[in-house]
């Protein structure tokens, strides 16, 4: 019994000891970052002629204003995200997004759904982060009636 006590007591410290390593691995997005066109892929989707994001990281709130210029026009959002996995809701062109951000070790995962015109779109963002913290990756995956597809965005802090 008293080894079963032990063990738990040690099982126990090692899930504590993942959950701060996890946290501590978490690197923080805040910053304005400028949208390198040219390192970037946009699969069918017309690339832009610039973007930026501003993101204010307090985690667990993270806040992110977008803005992408493009021959369509601009395009100006902002979404508010917790990255504790709990759901929120943001609007999109006048559609209400639901979105949750969670931790995959140093990469912060975002996950979108809409409803766009009758449409149903899912977006899956992975945010990954240079060593040097000077380069942020948006690596996503849409899928909608149309199709899947892939892009990736490489912005570089300003």
């Amino acid at each position: 019994m008293n080894h079963i006590k032990k063990s738990l007591t040690i099982l126990a410290a090692m899930a504590a000891m993942a959950a701060f390593a996890t946290a501590a691995d978490a690197p923080n997005f805040s910053g304005t970052w400028k949208l390198n066109v040219d390192k970037s892929t946009f699969g069918p989707i017309p690339p832009p002629t610039s973007g930026t994001r501003k993101v204010d990281h307090k985690d667990p709130n993270l806040t992110v204003e977008t803005a992408q210029s493009s021959a369509m026009g601009d395009q100006n959002t902002t979404m508010k995200l917790t990255t504790d996995g709990k759901e929120t809701t943001n609007d999109m062109m006048g559609n209400p997004v639901k979105c949750t951000a969670k931790w995959d070790g140093a990469a912060l995962v975002i996950s979108e759904s809409l409803d766009f015109q009758g449409t149903a779109v899912t977006i899956n963002d992975k945010w990954t982060l240079s060593d040097d913290g000077k380069t942020l990756t948006s690596a996503t995956h849409i899928v909608s009636p149309q199709g899947e597809f892939d892009l990736t965005q490489i912005f570089e802090k300003q």
